[in-house]
Parts: C-alpha cells; structure tokens; sequence
C-alpha cells in the first residue's frame, strides 16, 4: 500500500458507494473506511436467500467484490478507477445470521493490478461467524470516461 492514502478517499468511496443501485437493492450499508480496508453490511432478508433459507452465494460474492473493491479504491490516485477482473470465493459456513459483514482488505497494492482479500461474517447471538472468504484482482482504469468513480 502507499504510505499516505489519497485526501479525500472516504468522500469519494461514499459517493460511488450511493450510485451502486445494486448495493442499494440489497440493503447493503458502508460502515467503515480506512486506509486499505472498507466494511460493508447487511441485515438479513428473506429475499436475499437461497431454497434452504441461507444467504445466497450470489449476494456474498457481490457483497465481497464490493468491500475488496473499494478498499483497493482507499489507495489509488483520485483521477482513477477500479475494475474487478477476476475474484475466487470460498464458502465455508451457511449464511445464516441477523446481519452480515463483509470486510475486504488490500493485500497487494500496485499501480496497475491490485490484490485484496475479503472476509463474510454471520453476526448473531453468539460470536460472529466466518462464512465466506475471496481473493480479488482489480484493475487500475485510468482515462475512460465511461469508467469513472
């Protein structure tokens, strides 16, 4: 990672963030920006799970993709944007829980391809459990206009 995040990453990390319509229709919630690591959470919905009643594949994946994502954006220079390009997720564990968090953490920082892991936790009456785990690879897009922010 750089030494010294980009000034303002928080604002524009919250800014993309609300013009996800995707995040939005899944209730998802950004609940913590730092340098290199960003969390996202989720309340559980019915609608959001597969036949026996567990979060579905689909919205931990995109719930991981997204929290790894905008961590690599912690880092990279204002002018420029990210791209997913390939991610590989682990399930370990039934989503099964009132809430759910998806942290995703910078790994491997670099000026054009950025590794970050990501970590799913169901959160109930008990200790959090780890559900789900991704390694992503984002690229770094710079000068396309239908790729900004």
């Amino acid at each position: 990672m750089t030494d010294r995040p980009p000034a303002d990453f928080r604002e524009r990390i919250t800014s993309s963030f609300q013009r996800q319509a995707a995040m939005r229709l899944i209730g998802a919630e950004l609940t913590r920006i730092e340098h290199g690591t960003v969390e996202i959470e989720l309340p559980f919905d019915e609608k959001l799970t597969q036949q026996h009643g567990f979060l579905h594949a689909g919205v931990i994946s995109a719930a991981l993709d997204t929290a790894c994502t905008y961590a690599a954006y912690t880092i990279i220079d204002p002018a420029a944007s990210l791209l997913t390009i390939e991610f590989k997720v682990n399930l370990m564990s039934p989503g099964r829980g009132e809430r759910f968090l998806f942290r995703g953490e910078v790994t491997k920082p670099g000026s054009n391809i950025i590794v970050a892991d990501g970590r799913a936790y169901a959160v109930g009456d008990g200790p959090a459990k780890l559900i789900a785990s991704m390694t992503g690879t984002m690229m770094v897009v710079r000068g396309r206009e239908d790729v900004a922010g």
